[in-house]
């Protein structure tokens, strides 16, 4: 019976290996693996900061309401050197810049072209405009709320403060 009793850890440890080296063969020799996820494929345009150009032009049109087929967010259509070059800002512009854009305008933007449902857009990066260079994308591409000034909250509270007489 000792025997038995020794054979039953080898042949369990022996039936674990077996199952191991069956599901190791089971995997298919060809198997690939996944190709390697870029940044930005999937939700909207892919900004190319190694391809980024700057223009300079007058704006021909501001357009605020969303197309169906283009990013979301107010576009200009910059009449520049290159033609008429449809131009995306964002949804996060602060109130004064958006106030400063109007047809005959001139602007100077940095930014890097990009294909969307067959159109090209150029994705602004910086936008010049009256004075003023607004941030509109990172390094990277995405894109920056504008940051507005400071609210200040006051708020008065009437907290009725209960005294009471020092005993001395």
């Amino acid at each position: 019976m000792s025997r038995n009793r020794r054979m039953r850890p080898i042949r369990m440890v022996a039936g674990l290996l077996a199952g191991l080296l069956f599901a190791v063969v089971a995997v298919p020799v060809d198997a690939q693996t996944a190709p390697a996820s870029h940044a930005g494929i999937g939700f909207g345009p892919v900004y190319d900061a190694a391809h980024e150009t700057i223009l300079s032009g007058t704006i021909q049109e501001v357009i605020t309401r969303h197309e169906i087929g283009s990013p979301a967010g107010i576009r200009l259509l910059i009449a520049g050197p290159q033609g008429l070059v449809d131009t995306h800002l964002g949804p996060y512009l602060g109130r004064e810049t958006k106030d400063a854009l109007h047809a005959g305008v001139p602007v100077r933007i940095v930014g890097a072209m990009s294909s969307l449902y067959g159109r090209e857009y150029l994705l602004a990066r910086q936008l010049s405009v009256a004075g003023q260079t607004v941030t509109v994308r990172s390094e990277h591409g995405l894109l920056v709320r504008a940051r507005s000034a400071p609210e200040t909250n006051v708020r008065t509270e009437n907290k009725t403060r209960k005294t009471f007489p020092v005993e001395q």
